[in-house]
């Protein structure tokens, strides 16, 4: 059913549904995506938390619902009440993320939708784990937050993280995305002192480590226990 959100002006469908970002950046920009509203949202005034997800290489392409194989897509199809807005994008066939196009897809979801700025997320699994290190090293500014799965970054640019929380998540057999590539990140936050790091590795878990992590309540009551830090003047 659809109501008018007191915050946006704007008719919203609660649920999963799919869209599409054409934005003007530097270049023309544009991505496929799902959006998950949940069931009390625009039912107040009340602006709120979101996630960004970032799937694997298996899910790139053309086929939106190939998004929903795994993570959050899919498990927000049963729990219509998740407390969090989800913004799940397609990368095409071939490619990788690009940073450009997912802060633009950011701007629009925050511009058009009751988010609070201060509570957006990060994460994402094998190909999305190493999208949410880039993203986040990259725009560390953005996000309160992440929790990267069974990916991999750049360490020397983890100091760029030294004010972000991170929950860092592998699979001790994992032969896909070896385990050294998230203990490496995190050894090298702890290095230069970051305010907030965990790493947990599922002793028996291989690739699919997601699946126990996106499974624990602890990992979205962990994202709401953290807000976006506020740089001293």
């Amino acid at each position: 059913m659809a109501e008018e959100n007191p915050v946006t002006q704007r008719r919203v469908l609660r649920g999963q549904h799919a869209h599409t970002l054409e934005r003007q950046v530097t270049k023309a920009v544009s991505c496929r995506y799902w959006l998950f509203l949940p069931r009390r949202y625009g039912r107040t005034a009340e602006r709120w938390p979101l996630i960004l997800f970032l799937h694997g290489a298996g899910e790139r392409g053309r086929d939106l619902r190939l998004v929903k194989k795994h993570g959050l897509p899919k498990l927000v199809q049963k729990q219509k009440d998740f407390p969090f807005l989800v913004v799940s994008p397609q990368c095409p066939r071939d490619e990788w993320w690009s940073n450009d196009t997912l802060c633009a897809l950011l701007d629009e979801v925050i511009e058009t939708y009751a988010v609070d700025p201060d509570r957006v997320y990060l994460t994402g699994l094998s190909m999305g784990g190493y999208g949410t290190w880039s993203l986040a090293t990259a725009h560390p500014e953005r996000f309160a937050a992440i929790a990267p799965i069974c990916g991999g970054g750049n360490p020397l640019l983890a100091p760029r993280l030294q004010h972000v929380p991170v929950w860092a998540f592998h699979g001790a057999k994992d032969q896909v995305v070896l385990p050294k590539e998230t203990e490496r990140m995190v050894k090298a936050l702890r290095r230069c002192g970051a305010d907030e790091i965990q790493l947990t590795v599922y002793p028996h878990a291989e690739h699919d480590s997601w699946a126990e992590t996106y499974a624990n309540p602890a990992l979205y009551e962990w994202f709401l226990q953290h807000r976006r830090h506020q740089a001293p003047e």
